[in-house]
């Protein structure tokens, strides 16, 4: 008697094992696979969507730099080009300045 119940006390107490829900425990794991790999793409793709705004092209906002017109403007005022020189090719980049 004392042997039966040592063994109704052992199954009692031996978990979701014992009741074949062992399986359950690869659910858990799971699950946080899930949780993490779902931030990581929702960070990687704002990212993304961070570094490829505009028309200017890639790059963050404060990286991208000047646009080309602003570029000549800036030689211009510094005396690197002359007058001509600047009105030339400003001339060119206005001609083939896409449409936006």
């Amino acid at each position: 008697m004392l042997t039966t119940a040592a063994l109704a006390t052992a199954a009692a107490h031996a978990g979701p094992w014992a009741a074949g829900y062992g399986w359950l425990f690869f659910l858990v794991p799971l699950f946080w696979f899930l949780v993490i790999g779902t931030l990581i793409f929702f960070v990687a793709r704002g990212r993304r969507r961070y570094w490829a705004q505009g028309p200017e092209g890639y790059g963050p906002p404060w990286a991208r730099g000047a646009s080309a017109e602003q570029t000549l403007g800036q030689r211009f005022a510094n005396g690197d080009i002359d007058e001509t020189e600047y009105r030339a090719r400003l001339e060119v980049l206005r001609a083939n300045r896409p449409n936006a």
